[in-house]
């Protein structure tokens, strides 16, 4: 359960801010999209290898310029 501390005064919409930003650090919502489908380990190791390959890709071009 995700807990805000609200101090005497705070604004509701400053609250609700807070509320979202925890809400979004804890992944809940990505975990619940990748629950949804069932991807086969073979393809997650395609796709992690494609962006360690594209990641690569760009720290070279980095170093290059």
């Amino acid at each position: 359960m995700i807990v805000v501390p609200i101090k005497e005064g705070d604004n509701i919409e400053r609250a609700l801010k807070k509320l979202k930003r925890k809400f979004e650090k804890t992944g809940v919502v990505k975990e619940l999209r990748e629950r949804q489908k069932f991807t086969k380990p073979s393809v997650i190791n395609r796709e992690r290898r494609l962006k360690a390959i594209y990641v690569q890709h760009l720290r070279q071009q980095q170093l290059d310029n």
